[in-house]
């Protein structure tokens, strides 16, 4: 008899822990760059009553073959993936959002040797002239390095002006300086200085550090080195890049909503098996009254 009420309170846990998955989802279904999770579940050991016989046509007398006699012992979650499809594009007309069209991550950090992974491409120019985050981290370039746009202009920050600059498909950013003297230089970066994007081979293995964030983790990519991850947009499987547009959360409200019901019905009916099996429970105690 405890046996059902063990597997009642084994579903009702995992059933919890899908809703929490499901409200995460929920509460960032306007998030930038923000990727859903699900909730696989699996069956845990059963107990063997009886083991299983071959059949036996030539034996006395001949018999066919017996199945095993087993009672499962509930479920447990097997995985909580983060499901990488591309979210939906969101137009926003500002040349420092940017959305990633296929696989990849922008890469952002101090350099090298300490970086993180996004999909958030809601990125600002800040006082000093570099591409940085919203929380003030470093855009990098393919080599690793910041990226100022007075470095790729040919100007100086705090003496010249930032007149225009715009972000190619491939990660070239073109700028335009107005000098102090009133004239007008236009540069592009050179391919050390384009924006860098991450291929990772199991974009589910990274693991979440908030703000938006992954970092590298061994179940992400075999290879761990800067260098060997990044590279030019458009490049050995990595998406292009589309400027003035932002990838929204890829959370479609109405099936989350459909599996909030499925878990909540199966908490419930999880949460009735545990009441029955109580309820048989107390006929047992009362049997020697």
């Amino acid at each position: 008899m405890l046996r059902s009420m063990y597997s009642g309170i084994s579903g009702m846990r995992n059933f919890q822990n899908k809703l929490d998955v499901i409200g995460n989802n929920v509460s960032n279904v306007n998030t930038v760059g923000f990727k859903k999770s699900r909730v696989m579940f699996q069956d845990i050991l059963s107990q063997t009553l009886a083991g299983g016989t071959a059949p036996n046509p030539s034996g006395t007398p001949p018999v066919g073959g017996v199945n095993p006699k087993q009672i499962g012992l509930g479920a447990t979650i097997s995985s909580i993936d983060v499901l990488h499809t591309q979210g939906a594009p969101m137009t926003t007309g500002l040349p420092s959002d940017i959305a990633i069209q296929g696989n990849g991550f922008f890469v952002v950090g101090t350099g090298t040797n300490d970086f993180n992974f996004t999909r958030a491409g809601n990125f600002i120019v800040d006082a000093k002239g570099d591409l940085v985050t919203t929380n003030g981290q470093y855009v990098l370039s393919k080599s690793g390095s910041k990226i100022n746009l007075y470095d790729i202009g040919g100007g100086t920050a705090g003496t010249d002006n930032i007149k225009s600059y715009s972000i190619g498909q491939d990660g070239t950013i073109t700028v335009s300086i107005q000098k102090s003297d009133g004239t007008t230089i236009t540069n592009s970066s050179s391919d050390d200085k384009k924006i860098g994007i991450a291929y990772i081979t199991n974009p589910s293995g990274l693991e979440k550090i908030g703000n938006s964030m992954y970092k590298w983790a061994p179940a992400a990519d075999t290879k761990k080195n800067f260098t060997d991850l990044v590279g030019l947009p458009g490049t050995s499987g990595r998406g292009v890049l589309i400027a003035g547009q932002l990838e929204m959360s890829n959370v479609d409200l109405a099936e989350e909503f459909t599996e909030m019901i499925v878990a909540q019905r199966g908490f419930q009916s999880n949460s009735r098996i545990i009441t029955t099996s109580d309820s048989i429970l107390e006929e047992l105690v009362n049997l020697k009254r």
